[in-house]
């Protein structure tokens, strides 16, 4: 007989809330203490790369059939895809309107309620660059690769830097079949990843501020290719919308969020580390792992608890315990064996 031994963040499928009790919670944060705050313009910024909390203003869901143009995801018919139940979690689900109406997307502005400005994002045509250390350079459009590649549910913690959490139901491709579809070189030991340029439709890239545009980020070949790490091209059993980094983004829930690249448009495979947005502006405060530890405090706050995004009867964010890796290392601890913790998660 074969025995499962669940591990320690699963919870049976039954404890798991369901879709239509989610949706139906409409209660909204209010009278919250803002975050971490920024610095002033030409200072550092809090880098966070996922959603907070909503107002009551932004409540307001919205759809694919709603976006800039009456655009609907040609891919819409794939979803909702199946869950995996080996990635679950003993949190509730964040609700699908806090999810998506109080976003972290600084191509759009550096305020939360970012994800009017997002619609102005073009969604097709969407190409994908698949270049450096591979057999073949491609370029792959963005509905052959979904419908070519398996997509699979997964349920995930996600923690902001700024120490606030969530969870979410993401729709998405395991990131290690795309690295084996791009068939890298065996001295390839990264793989840099860069969000898309466009002036036009993302004021701060017109605008400049100083910043590197574009967004990049990287992984190592062993992150890049661990079961955890996914490519995300919808949520909450539907398509991406543009705020939470449609049409394709990254999701690796052992790191802090500022790692989760948003609206993807070339993979590049390298044998040197790639300087990152994060890096460039504030490589004291945001180093390359980026994996989460309590016990690693940020320069300007604690790292040691998070609060929960939650629309509950106290109308607070909750704080519980933050866990070392997310609470997935027994999955990505063995990568990072004999490096120096702290450097780690910096």
């Amino acid at each position: 007989m074969l025995i499962k031994i669940p591990r320690g963040w699963e919870i049976s499928e039954n404890d798991t809330t369901s879709e239509r009790l989610f949706a139906d919670r409409r209660r909204l944060v209010k009278g919250l203490v803002a975050g971490p705050t920024m610095l002033a313009a030409g200072g550092l910024l809090a880098a966070c790369g996922e959603e907070g909390p909503a107002s009551k203003a932004n409540a307001a869901e919205v759809s694919p059939k709603s976006l800039a143009g009456g655009f609907e995801d040609p891919t819409a018919d794939l979803y909702p895809v199946t869950r995996n139940l080996r990635y679950r979690v003993e949190r509730e689900l964040t609700p699908e309107n806090l999810a998506t109406t109080y976003n972290n997307f600084y191509e759009f502005g550096s305020q939360k309620s970012i994800h009017e400005a997002a619609q102005k994002l073009p969604l097709r045509p969407w190409e994908i660059k698949i270049d450096g250390m591979v057999e073949k350079e491609t370029t792959i459009d963005i509905d052959k690769l979904v419908r070519t590649l398996p997509l699979e549910e997964r349920v995930y913690r996600f923690r902001c830097v700024e120490a606030w959490a969530m969870t979410v139901p993401w729709s998405g491709i395991p990131m290690a079949k795309l690295v084996e579809m791009a068939k890298p070189l065996g001295s390839a030991k990264y793989v840099q990843m860069q969000t898309f340029m466009d002036p036009d439709a993302a004021p701060a890239q017109r605008l400049g501020f100083g910043y590197p545009w574009p967004y990049t980020e990287g992984l190592t070949m062993a992150e890049a290719t661990n079961e955890l790490t996914l490519l995300v091209t919808g949520a909450y059993g539907k398509p991406a919308l543009p705020q939470n980094g449609a049409p394709i983004r990254l999701i690796t829930p052992w790191k802090y969020g500022f790692k989760q690249v948003k609206s993807i448009v070339r993979f590049t495979f390298t044998d040197k580390m790639p300087k990152t947005f994060w890096m460039d502006l504030g490589p004291r405060e945001y180093g390359f792992w980026a994996n989460i530890n309590p016990e690693v405090p940020h320069p300007r706050w604690s790292q040691a608890t998070e609060r929960l995004l939650s629309d509950g009867p106290s109308m607070l964010w909750p704080n519980v315990p933050t866990q070392k890796w997310g609470g997935y290392g027994e999955y990505v601890a063995s990568i990072y064996d004999g490096m120096d913790e702290k450097t780690l998660f910096y």
